[in-house]
């Protein structure tokens, strides 16, 4: 795209599905780079990936070619197929149906980046439910509780 110039920075976070809480350290040591490797085959850059058992927020720099949608889709669908190819005995792995991003602004980004690679330290206070919740509010996103867990 000639003459185009963009600047999409999201804030993404999705969980395992149900919450199960499946990533386990050894799994998130490489869970995590996996993802960033799918983020760079599709010309995304993951800025930071992290998360705990059953969650994983990914800070992604898009193209401008690029959807949210479409990225978080090769991001849930590659690793997942990973996940279940690399470890047969994670059968029942999957990925929640939905997902939720957030537009971060450049002077946020250090920030973000903080807060995603320090989520263990914020999981020892709040789950990931209430931290969802306090996103969607603080981005004045409405919604229903009763069809947010799915």
């Amino acid at each position: 795209m000639a003459h185009s110039y963009t600047s999409t920075l999201m804030h993404c976070v999705w969980s395992t599905k149900d919450r199960h809480k499946i990533i386990d350290l050894d799994l998130q040591q490489r869970l995590w780079p996996f993802i960033g490797g799918i983020a760079r085959q599709n010309k995304i850059k993951a800025l930071a990936i992290g998360g705990v058992e059953d969650h994983v927020h990914v800070l992604l720099s898009l193209p401008g070619d690029v959807s949210v949608s479409e990225a978080v889709r090769k991001i849930k669908g590659g690793s997942s197929k990973w996940v279940h190819e690399t470890f047969p005995a994670l059968k029942g792995f999957a990925w929640q149906e939905g997902y939720g991003a957030f537009s971060v602004s450049v002077s946020h980004v250090q920030d973000t980046i903080r807060y995603i690679e320090t989520q263990a330290e914020h999981h020892r206070k709040k789950t990931f439910e209430e931290e969802y919740l306090m996103f969607l509010r603080k981005h004045g996103i409405p919604y229903d509780e009763r069809y947010v867990w799915g």
